[in-house]
């Protein structure tokens, strides 16, 4: 652990540095807490007022003590700073005096969730952060406990979001947001840890130094560029925090730094499986390996308080089948489909290879075209018809019991179909809208505001909505085809996506989707196989 503040009396406390402790009964032991003999500079009185009474910690960037401070008798934290050797003289004052500016800006900060800092004491040209002495334990030694849930590390993530924006609004990036450096504290409280001081090393290249401050997980991609950081880059660390609460680790730990900082720049995580709503969409956005296209701090903020507090059911008239979704919702990513079956879609590419099956210049003759079959899926309780050759696919026996839908796609991986149903009776948290078009407008409104990170969509893609389409005997019903390009900067692919929604007499919600390549052979084909699976798509008979 890393320690930037202090530590109360329980055993189980640490300080707002979370540095390794070196003597864990110093951490426990009562206050007032007798100079130990024999560590070297335990007594020592720093600026004339701060007694130096236990070592608490050491890291990278300095020494954390417990300390009393005699003219106003409490005890604080004081950090001792320490600059890296191999720094030439020049930089080592630079850093130094970097240190006493924005420590001292730090110090200006006034908000609950932020550390506060009493006082810089320059000693010997070096200066000594003085800090609240703060009661509590770190987020990184609870989450080495097991993970959060996703309504605690939402609240958790909107203190700390908080904190940065009070920072922020201050000239200040913290650069060092992770899970050490935050604290749970008494009575609920948050604290975000070392504002401002681990911006020492964060000016200086990998070129000039080897190295940066911080956890290079937690590090977002342009300040591994070396490119000028800002409050983005705060808000991406805040990301990957609220990845590693719910899942258990940071989705870009590898096995050493190079490889570390690598996946930074290049991977991209797998979405939360323990996150899910707004919450996730929160993740997702933060994630974006471009800052510019991440989503500002009243967006997030907006996202964690819906997780917080999921909003109560609005009133039946509001979502009227021939009405959109109200504009005072806030717009979540909602449980529309299961992540393996948008992994169904999303692993489509296009096809370059022979397929099973000859492509058909004209639309259907018939109800069902020659070459197609049908199948009746229990699960989902539907006949879904698609054509002969496409391989069958559905949630894993690791599947949770709200999990209902059913995957086809074409073995050249070109064109998919997935029919997904949410349950009535399973709804617990009341997402399901009172119509297939409030439904389809919801879904639309999230793919304006953020896309789709399963399917790498970008926000605002181009969207054809019909609110008033028919199922079969004139039922009312929703369709939205979906144009986009994905945003995958390597190789960027056209694509389409065309949804049909259809409530039944029982609320259940079904959602019948097809995805296919947007330019090409293969879009005309994907058209009539959507246009044929949505004509044939029967539902069981209550």
């Amino acid at each position: 652990m890393s320690h930037h503040g202090g530590v109360g009396h329980e055993p189980d406390e640490t300080t707002s540095f979370v540095l390794q402790p070196p003597n864990p009964q110093a951490a426990a032991a009562p206050s007032p807490i007798p100079p130990q003999q024999g560590e070297p500079g335990v007594g020592r009185l720093i600026a004339g007022r701060y007694r130096l009474l236990a070592k608490l910690g050491h890291g990278g960037m300095g020494t954390v003590w417990r300390a009393k401070d005699e003219v106003v008798d409490r005890e604080v934290a004081v950090k001792e700073p320490r600059i890296p050797d191999h720094l030439p003289e020049r930089e080592r004052a630079n850093a130094f005096e970097r240190m006493r500016r924005e420590a001292r800006a730090a110090a200006r900060l006034d908000h609950p969730a932020v550390v506060n800092v009493h006082d810089v004491a320059v000693v010997d040209g070096q200066p000594w952060i003085v800090m609240e002495l703060v009661h509590g334990r770190s987020l990184g030694s609870a989450l080495q406990e097991g993970t959060l849930g996703a309504r605690e590390a939402a609240r958790i993530g909107l203190e700390v979001l908080a904190a940065l924006e009070a920072a922020h609004a201050a000239g200040i990036l913290h650069r060092d947001v992770k899970p050490d450096n935050i604290l749970l504290g008494r009575h609920d409280r948050i604290v975000l840890t070392d504002f401002g001081i681990a911006r020492i090393e964060g000016e200086t290249s990998l070129t000039d130094t080897g190295g940066f401050v911080g956890s290079p997980e937690y590090i977002a991609p342009e300040r591994v560029l070396g490119q000028r950081p800002g409050p983005a880059s705060d808000l991406w660390s805040l990301g990957v925090v609220l990845y590693a609460a719910t899942e258990g680790v940071s989705p870009f730990r590898r096995s050493n730094t190079p490889a570390t900082l690598q996946s930074v720049l290049n991977a991209v995580p797998a979405p939360p499986a323990a996150a899910r709503g707004p919450l996730a969409e929160a993740v997702n956005g933060l994630l974006d390996k471009d800052p510019a296209r991440r989503p500002g701090a009243a967006r997030v903020r907006a996202l964690l308080e819906a997780a917080v507090n999921p909003p109560a059911p609005l009133p039946q008239a509001v979502l009227a089948a021939d009405a959109p979704a109200p504009t005072t919702e806030v717009p979540v990513r909602r449980r529309r489909l299961r992540r393996t079956a948008w992994t169904a879609l999303a692993a489509v590419a296009l096809a370059t290879a022979a397929t099973a099956y000859v492509l058909i210049a004209d639309p259907f003759a018939g109800p069902l075209p020659d070459g197609w079959s049908e199948h009746h899926e229990k699960d989902v309780t539907a006949t879904l018809a698609v054509p002969g050759a496409y391989v069958r696919s559905e949630p894993d026996k690791d599947r949770r019991d709200d999990e209902h839908w059913v995957a086809y796609t074409d073995p050249s991986g070109a064109i998919s179909v997935v029919l997904e149903v949410a349950r009535k009776a399973e709804d617990t948290g009341k997402n399901i809208k009172a119509s297939a078009a409030a439904e389809m407008y919801a879904d639309d409104g999230d793919f304006k505001e953020s896309g789709s990170y399963e399917l790498d969509m970008p926000k605002k893609p181009r969207t054809k909505t019909d609110g008033n389409a028919r199922y079969q005997d004139g039922r009312p019903a929703a369709e939205n085809t979906v144009v986009y390009t994905t945003d995958d900067s390597q190789d960027p692919h056209p694509r389409e996506l065309r949804i049909f929604y259809y409530r039944s007499a029982a609320g259940d919600m079904y959602k019948l989707l097809i995805g296919y390549p947007g330019k090409g052979d293969f879009t005309a084909r994907g058209r009539e196989v959507a246009r044929t699976a949505i004509a044939n798509l029967d539902l069981d008979k209550p």
